[in-house]
């Protein structure tokens, strides 16, 4: 038996050996850092290190309960996360139907490109197009001066932050996200289309019975990764985004944790405890998303 297996290790070692590098990634950047989960459950001294610091049970948790700007990051979180899976997941899938119903081959490629390429634009260039553009000073506030309405405060109102958050984060990673429905609208049977319209079924009826059912699959497990990886809340895009005017609103776990380590002088167990927080929650939403998918008839990941 183990040398079969090494026979076959052997024969497929090239293909082991591009694959080194990927498990190398996992194993020291995703796996190994969760030694640093401890950190949760101890009183930190750099002396001592995590192993020699005592540990204190689930003190940083108590802690981290009694802060009232944790709880407001968190429901802040809840709000976006919900926001986004509300007002973002459906318009890729929008998109994608769109582009698929384009007749011309070459128009098609053009709508593929245009909508894509945002999504490799980083989020430190774009948050500074849109405070040259939404700031006090910006392009559109000079231009609402000129024709003389009074300037909008659109970067420092709390009530304006989660909509330009949810339009810019749209604007920037539509296109990419609708590759993943137009790759699976391209692997449908065109038998089926050609049966549909022999049976008089107009374009938007080959839509609904055909195409959608086509992708409905794809759509629930994009949804099931989306509900999983709601307390994420996007980092990049609020950090780059948000300032104190717009905390009561904007501000996420993850830019609580950032400003609690660094401004605040909160422990590390206790920010290594609202990351443990985050992640228990994450994976207690994705078991159940793909719980509720599964029960819906879907096929879900596991």
């Amino acid at each position: 038996m183990g040398k079969s297996i090494g026979k076959e290790l052997y024969k497929f070692r090239y293909l082991y050996l591009l694959l080194l590098p990927t498990l190398l990634y996992y194993a020291l950047f995703q796996y190994l850092p969760m030694y640093g989960v401890l950190l949760a459950f101890k009183d930190f001294h750099i002396r001592e290190g995590i192993l020699g610091s005592p540990w204190i049970g689930l003190s940083n948790f108590k802690e981290l309960v009694g802060q009232s700007d944790f709880w407001k990051a968190f429901w802040n979180t809840v709000y976006i996360s919900c926001g986004r899976i509300i007002f973002e997941f459906p318009v890729a899938i929008i998109l994608a139907l769109m582009i698929n119903e384009v007749a011309r081959e070459k128009l098609k490629k053009f709508y593929q490109t245009v909508y894509t390429f945002p999504h490799f634009i980083s989020w430190v260039i774009i948050s500074g197009i849109m405070f040259n553009f939404l700031g006090s000073a910006g392009v559109l506030n000079e231009l609402l001066a000129l024709l003389g309405f009074e300037k909008v405060t659109f970067l420092t109102d709390p009530s304006l932050f989660r909509p330009i958050v949810f339009i810019s984060s749209i604007w920037k990673e539509v296109g990419w996200s609708a590759i993943i429905y137009l790759a699976a609208i391209a692997g449908i049977n065109p038998e089926l289309y050609e049966a549909a319209y022999v049976d008089g079924a107009g374009r938007f009826q080959q839509l609904l019975s055909v195409t959608w059912p086509s992708i409905r699959g794809t759509a629930g497990i994009l949804l099931i990764l989306a509900v999983g990886n709601a307390m994420n809340g996007g980092f990049d895009q609020i950090f780059n985004l948000y300032n104190p005017g717009v905390y009561s609103t904007g501000d996420i776990i993850d830019t609580y944790v950032y400003r609690s380590a660094f401004d605040s002088g909160l422990g590390f167990g206790v920010t290594t405890a609202i990351g443990l927080f985050k992640a228990v929650l994450n994976f207690a939403l994705l078991y159940s998303a793909n719980f509720i998918v599964k029960r819906l008839g879907g096929e879900g990941l596991v």
